[in-house]
């Protein structure tokens, strides 16, 4: 016979929903800010050295007849394929976001000027932004140690150099390690770079090979100057005295002064709103960890009805004053919550989470919609109380109400005993595989009020007891 102690926690549960506080804002998240010192991800001294090499290995492919590139046939400029994408065994909805595109305003110091005439770049004392930076969202350590954010080429093309066994954690900008890149030759003659990449991950093929687009080239990492992981991807017409020239802004835009179309076969918008995850968690997410820890994600799905539940929402592009809704639904699809919040900061890569305890059993769903976009992610909650009392019928507690000390009598020997409070925490275990077993158990360290002690027997038998502290 299932034990009632069930319908008891549910009915305290109900009660505790009726009295708990609204869940109009949550209790945790914030935004995650991408390289915030904004410096740049090459020295000079690096950028040169890279011009030097792609002109050599251009001439030697030259001189062994194997460079793709033809000037008297060179053509239109590729249109490139978005250079990111989610692994096959990430679950997320999406793992990017934007923060920084190429800077047009050729002055330094905080003088920005991005392709859409806004300030999403950045420049030094003597250095303007000169590529796109797409990083990791959400869990940036967590995806790259996963390998799960792959770099593919944008469009077909040769590979004229590759780096690779430098690095991958790198956390700051005063180091002038190199990083681990793969250099794509288009059939116009441009080139792309392709940096960051986590060390080892650069793809098999070498120096003269081809690529189609799409085709993979690495995984996105912290290589070379980084405060985190991230694709640094920079575009030139071509290599003149081995130095790149002819810097290109793959987007079209009012204020882009380095070309007058676009590069993208499919330009993404200038603000690309998303839900990138939603999940479940046992813990609240640990979303900032030192750099260059990996996140602790405590990433659930499965849950028993006495514990704790997180829920979370990882935003791309959030934007000021926007609504944000969000569902709790129970498995019979009734609602355990159905409302919404007004965001209130414009932000790259933005986070909430809330706590909700749960009061049914079955499969559930959290659902969040935001711009037009929902989507849902569904969890388990299961009963490990309510399990069938085998042979422990005979089992008793007493006293009971107590004070300090409760006695055990059990024909059968009792080797476990779980003490949960009314909202299904567990706070106490006891383990004792003696002849004995457990015969009495010392709570005086419990505040007063109701709690649940389950005990386990040897054959896993279990009876739950409800006990009231004076």
């Amino acid at each position: 016979m299932k034990s009632k102690t069930t319908l008891l926690i549910l009915i305290l549960l109900s009660v505790y929903f009726c009295n708990a506080q609204t869940p109009d804002s949550p209790i945790g998240g914030g935004e995650f800010v991408f390289n915030p010192e904004r410096k740049a991800c090459l020295t000079p001294e690096q950028r040169s050295d890279i011009g030097k090499t792609l002109q050599t290995n251009i001439k030697k492919l030259q001189l062994q007849n194997r460079l793709s590139f033809k000037e008297v046939k060179s053509g239109n400029h590729p249109l490139f394929i978005w250079p990111i994408q989610k692994a096959s065994n990430i679950d997320y909805n999406d793992v990017w976001a934007i923060s920084g595109y190429v800077d047009h305003d050729l002055n330094f110091n905080n003088n920005l000027l991005d392709y859409n005439c806004g300030s999403i770049t950045y420049d030094t004392s003597n250095y303007n932004h000169q590529g796109i930076d797409i990083y990791n969202w959400p869990f940036t350590w967590k995806l790259m140690d996963d390998d799960g954010v792959e770099i593919i080429a944008a469009a077909a093309g040769q590979i004229v150099a590759k780096s690779d066994g430098e690095f991958d954690r790198s956390c700051d900008f005063n180091t002038t390690t190199p990083w681990n890149a793969v250099y794509v030759q288009h059939s116009d003659g441009s080139v792309a770079l392709y940096g960051h990449m986590k060390n080892g991950s650069t793809t098999s093929k070498n120096v003269g090979d081809m690529v189609s687009e799409g085709e993979y080239l690495g995984i996105v990492g912290s290589s070379g100057i980084s405060t985190g992981p991230h694709l640094h991807m920079e575009v030139y017409q071509s290599i003149v005295n081995n130095t790149l020239t002819d810097l290109i802004d793959p987007y079209s835009g009012t204020c882009n002064s380095l070309n007058t179309d676009s590069w993208w076969a499919n330009q993404k918008p200038y603000v690309n709103s998303n839900i990138n995850a939603i999940m479940t968690h046992s813990q609240a997410p640990n979303v900032f960890p030192a750099c260059p820890t990996t996140e602790t994600t405590y990433e659930n799905s499965d849950f028993d009805i006495s514990e704790d539940i997180y829920l979370s929402a990882f935003l791309r592009d959030q934007i000021a004053n926007t609504p944000l809704s969000l569902k709790v639904i129970r498995p019979n699809g009734s609602y355990l919550y159905d409302w919404s919040i007004n965001t209130t900061t414009t932000s790259s890569s933005w986070y909430y989470y809330w706590f909700f305890p749960v009061d049914a059993l079955g499969t559930w769903t959290w659902e969040v919609t935001y711009q037009g976009q929902t989507e849902t992610y569904d969890f388990n909650v299961t009963d490990q109380l309510g399990i069938e009392d085998e042979t422990l019928e005979g089992t008793s507690i007493y006293p009971n109400p107590f004070d300090d000390i409760v006695n055990v009598n059990s024909t059968a020997k009792i080797k476990k005993a779980s003490v949960v409070d009314i909202l299904g925490k567990t706070i106490l275990i006891v383990n004792k595989n003696s002849d004995e077993g457990i015969k009495e158990l010392n709570l005086a360290d419990l505040s007063n009020g109701m709690y649940f002690v389950t005990l386990e027997g040897e054959q896993q038998q279990k009876k739950t007891i409800k006990l009231i502290k004076k």
